[in-house]
């Protein structure tokens, strides 16, 4: 992801003129990522070869290379309701059983061109804590630079807080919903914002002490947060954290009953450019790196440079071993690729060659409308 901003500014959200480019973009610690690669391409020649296929590649059907990113959900069951989940539709919020140690480093071993690995899906990574932290340091071992998300809440159950940053993690993400008790607990349902707090201090603190200060707070911005959108780096700021990214996506899941949900809740068209700005700056005067999400503007079906990269670069793998589109979807009872135990298989397969075709025709299927540039 890169951190340019475009020229170019307007005042006001419009889907044939704004661009949300003008604000500040979230990117990785360049640096780290940088020898991350570097060292995984000296250590696994067939990394950098793997890379070197993608590279030269023009987008088709079929591709030569394996995949060169992954999400993979440890878990798909969660301790939060979320106003605009769908994991709080889900009975006991769980859909299937947490991922075996066994099959994550049997993924590893088949995917040798993998350079990063994202370790969460629709759960909470740290209900399955110690197999989480296994994960992590099996990638790790592989030089692959490895992220996370987390809600924070279970941080300071046997030491979360330190066995996440100790795992050596690139970097992990604490969503933050609200700047107050009252907007958190409205839309962070089973969250408490005081316990939130403290152990956002825990986990920088340990994470500051060791040298390794890899975290982000991450915010989904919607209709009960916006008023409190210039507190948000004041709050990074009190809770040690260095990063704060703001989003402005709330997702359908690929479920028109989602994006019925979602919609009345979308900020979209009463945001502006220069409220962003001026947040940014708020954030840089008090140390915070302050940036901007959204996801409306990136792909474009007229434009063969927009397309939609997951297609053609990455997947995600469910928790029960089931290959999904895409993060955006994450949840194979709403559309599935294949079996993950043979992942190379459905990725070079007839299903996966179709879904590419969808967005090389402009055929778009559904579940992926939500995320392209629409025109009247």
């Amino acid at each position: 992801m890169s951190g340019e901003t475009a020229p170019q500014l307007a005042t006001a959200y419009d889907p044939k003129g704004f661009s949300f480019r003008a604000l500040p973009l979230p990117h990785v610690d360049r640096e780290l990522y940088d020898q991350e690669l570097a060292a995984g391409f000296a250590a696994y020649p067939e990394r950098r070869e793997n890379y070197s296929k993608y590279e030269r590649a023009k987008r088709g059907e079929s591709v030569d290379y394996l995949p060169i990113k992954i999400d993979i959900e440890n878990v798909s069951r969660c301790n939060f309701r979320c106003t605009m989940c769908q994991v709080s539709e889900w009975p006991k919020m769980t859909r299937a059983a947490d991922m075996r140690v066994e099959d994550f480093q049997a993924l590893l071993e088949e995917q040798t061109g993998l350079i990063e690995v994202k370790l969460q899906g629709m759960g909470e990574p740290l209900l399955d804590a110690e197999n989480l932290f296994e994960m992590i340091k099996l990638a790790r071992a592989r030089r692959i630079w490895v992220r996370s998300t987390v809600n924070g809440s279970l941080l300071h159950l046997n030491e979360n807080y330190k066995k996440i940053i100790d795992s050596d993690i690139c970097e992990v993400q604490v969503s933050v919903d609200g700047a107050s008790a009252a907007s958190y607990e409205k839309i962070r349902r089973g969250g408490k914002f005081d316990r939130l707090r403290k152990n956002c201090e825990l986990l920088n603190g340990h994470a500051r002490a060791d040298g390794r200060h890899r975290t982000r707070m991450w915010v989904v911005v919607q209709k009960d947060n916006l008023s409190e959108l210039e507190m948000f780096p004041q709050l990074a700021a009190e809770l040690g954290f260095a990063r704060l990214s703001l989003s402005l996506d709330l997702n359908d899941w690929g479920q028109e009953s989602w994006r019925g949900r979602n919609d009345p809740l979308d900020v979209h068209h009463t945001f502006t450019a220069e409220r962003g700005l001026q947040v940014a700056e708020m954030g840089r005067k008090l140390g915070v790196e302050t940036t901007f999400w959204a996801i409306d503007e990136k792909y474009d079906l007229e434009d063969p440079e927009k397309l939609c990269p997951w297609p053609f670069e990455r997947a995600y793998i469910s928790s029960d071993m089931r290959v999904v589109p895409c993060c955006m979807v994450a949840n194979p009872d709403v559309f599935e690729l294949g079996d993950a135990k043979d992942f190379s298989g459905v990725w070079n397969g007839t299903e996966m060659a179709a879904f590419r075709k969808t967005h090389l025709n402009g055929q778009l299927h559904d579940i992926c409308k939500t995320c392209y540039k629409t025109r009247s």
